[in-house]
């Protein structure tokens, strides 16, 4: 058994099923590591309201890490409104994300903006949000988080300030691939397409890795300490980062060849199951 104390985990594609559910098996063994000690976290792209509320309210879940490890939130201080619970933010710069955003409007694309960890986007686009997410479930999941606006820049100019994370979502993977061509001219941007037709851009170097390991360092946590779970490209550097890197089995192969052990599938419970068994001690079928 190892001597873990923190555990990152991605939430689509990793510790929610297809579905986008959290099983009971799952919610069980959870529960279980937090009552033994163990730090557990969302580490997710999503912005915080983006967070299905079953896990922001998850009893002993005090911290997440959001879009990308732009945001820590400590849900303890919450009701800071001051603060409102950001325990570190590393945001992407107002005129990085202009020109990000200059580059994905010349492609069909459905384009979000996040501040304070809630998504916007354009009312029009996401009335054709199956053109973007051919997922019913994702459809669902970003209709009920996002607030519409009429015109992103009215949002942008209302807030004009950095921002935690720029999204474009392509209907055509031939344009994403030239949209990614141009964005990565710019050294001030971080990116990563956790979805394979979306790009998600941060602000240089802001990685779920790099987030995970700056909590380990504000509670006293080594590197060797913490675990983290993923299945998508903005996962392999926190799979890297990490004392231990649990890739799932429908996990793309570039992020298995990075893991330190492949568990099962986010239809079969991989993440409680690797837990269960490299935290806990068990013996998992």
């Amino acid at each position: 058994m190892r001597r873990i104390k923190m555990i990152g985990l991605d939430l689509d594609g990793t510790l929610l099923n297809t579905k986008k559910e959290l099983t009971e098996y799952t919610k069980e063994i959870l529960t279980r590591a937090i009552e033994s000690g163990v730090t557990i976290l969302t580490a997710t792209g999503r912005p915080y309201t983006g967070i299905p509320e079953e896990l922001r309210e998850f009893p002993g879940m005090r911290y997440a890490l959001t879009s990308n490890g732009a945001r820590i939130i400590d849900r303890e201080k919450m009701k800071d409104t001051e603060e409102k619970g950001v325990l570190t933010e590393h945001l992407l710069p107002l005129e990085d994300a202009k020109k990000a955003l200059e580059i994905l409007r010349k492609y069909d694309t459905l384009q979000e903006v996040y501040f304070d960890g809630q998504g916007y986007a354009e009312a029009d686009k996401l009335e054709e949000v199956q053109r973007y997410h051919h997922s019913p479930h994702m459809q669902e999941y970003v209709r009920k988080s996002r607030i519409c606006v009429s015109e992103l820049d009215e949002i942008i100019a209302q807030e004009n300030r950095a921002m935690d994370k720029v999204q474009g979502l392509f209907a055509d993977m031939k344009e994403r691939e030239q949209a990614w061509q141009e964005l990565k001219q710019f050294d001030s941007l971080e990116l990563v397409g956790s979805l394979k037709y979306n790009i998600e851009i941060n602000a240089a170097g802001v990685n779920k890795g790099k987030g995970l390991l700056e909590l380990g360092e504000i509670l006293g946590i080594s590197r060797e300490e913490i675990m983290a779970f993923g299945d998508g490209d903005n996962d392999i550097a926190m799979l890297r980062e990490v004392g231990f890197g649990v890739a799932m089995q429908n996990a793309d192969e570039e992020v298995k060849a990075v893991a330190d052990y492949v568990t099962g599938s986010n239809d079969e419970d991989g993440v409680a199951k690797a837990i269960a068994r490299f935290v806990l001690g068990e013996t998992v079928q």
